[in-house]
Formats: structure tokens, sequence, C-alpha cells
């Protein structure tokens, strides 16, 4: 009669442990993308806050910027944002349109949110 051996043969431990480095590698670079994500969400999400809350200030002061570019900073979320204002004029004389551009550097050029909003009054 013949015995049997109970175990694996090294080539079975072999491709299995290719199989798991595989698998390992896909979880390894699927988890790296979500933080990734998770990472520029937040940024967004504040740069946007940063956005809304300068626009905001100018609706409470009821302040009329001159058309240009205006620049800024504020804190959000435990960290500094640069913010520029580019005013521009609309076909309403007492309508000015807001481009709202944050930043995480001052020396960037790609904004991380730009929000674009409309003030109004009687300032002229």
């Amino acid at each position: 009669m013949r015995k049997l051996i109970n175990g694996f043969t090294l080539l079975e431990v072999l491709v299995a442990l290719a199989i798991l480095a595989t698998a390992l590698t896909a979880i390894l670079r699927t988890t790296a993308q979500y933080i990734d994500n998770t990472a520029y969400l937040r940024d967004k999400t504040l740069a946007h806050w940063v956005a809304m809350n300068v626009f905001t200030e100018l609706q409470i002061a009821n302040q009329w910027l001159d058309i240009g570019e205006h620049k800024g900073h504020a804190s959000m979320g435990g960290m500094e944002w640069y913010w520029r204002i580019k005013v521009s004029e609309t076909p309403d004389p007492e309508l000015r349109q807001m481009n709202i551009q944050v930043y995480k550097q001052a020396d960037d050029n790609t904004p991380i949110d730009i929000l674009v909003g409309f003030l109004g009054g009687s300032h002229l």
C-alpha cells in the first residue's frame, strides 16, 4: 500500500506566496489611493469654506472692491490659506463679479477651489 504524505510541496507554497503578494500589492495601492483622495477632499472642502467666508465677509461689510486683483490669507482647519479675488465689471454698473481663488501656498499657480459670486448695490 501506498502511504500519502500530508502537506504542501515547495512549488505549491511558492505559488500561494506569489498570489498573496499580488493581492497585498493591490490592497496597498487601493489604500494609498483612498488616503490621497481623502486628503484632496479635505483640502477642497477647507478651501471652499475659505472662499465662502471671504465672500460672506465682503457681503456683510457691504464692501465695494475696485476692479482688479486683491489678495489676502485666512486660517482654516489649522492651516494657512491664501486667496485672490479677481473683480470684474458686469453689464450692470451696480453689480461686480468676484472670482475668488484659494491656494495652499502664496506662490501656487493652480487654485484648490474657485468660487464665483456677484456683489451689488448702490456704492458708486
